[in-house]
């Protein structure tokens, strides 16, 4: 490849684009563990009643995939009214959730910044100064 740009031809190989494979280890690496966990949607909210209600009458089963397909037909078999409570607390938990990732990115942002200032270290001091100046 003569004359081409150096940066696209260090990814191809053998005339097609390389693409980088992400590694579990990447993928947790980009998470931040301190922001907020996404609230638990309507059915899982209803399944973790289910569950408890399900071991309950069954305590000999302890199969997952069992105890699933029945929370699923019995999430299919209830009605509109049944499933209000469940709509109820899965709201409640998205505002708080959307209060938490608020908080969150505004923390985000005030560390952000702290760091980067509009002003440089001479402007602040030059304003400091006339401050002293004037009280004297």
């Amino acid at each position: 490849m003569k004359g081409g740009n150096p940066k696209v031809s260090s990814w191809k190989r053998g005339g097609k684009l390389a693409v980088k494979k992400w590694t579990k280890k990447d993928r947790l690496a980009a998470n931040d563990p301190n922001k907020p966990k996404r609230p638990a949607s309507v059915f899982f909210v209803f399944m973790e009643d289910f569950r408890k209600q399900y071991k309950e009458k069954y305590p000999e089963n302890k199969s997952f995939v069992i105890i699933g397909k029945a929370g699923g037909d019995k999430w299919k078999s209830l009605s509109e009214e049944e499933k209000s409570p469940y709509v109820a607390k899965a709201e409640k938990r998205k505002e708080e959730y959307e209060q938490n990732l608020k908080a969150y990115n505004q923390k985000l942002a005030a560390a952000d910044g702290d760091d980067d200032s509009d002003k440089s270290k001479s402007e602040v001091n030059d304003e400091d100064d006339k401050d002293n100046s004037e009280e004297e």
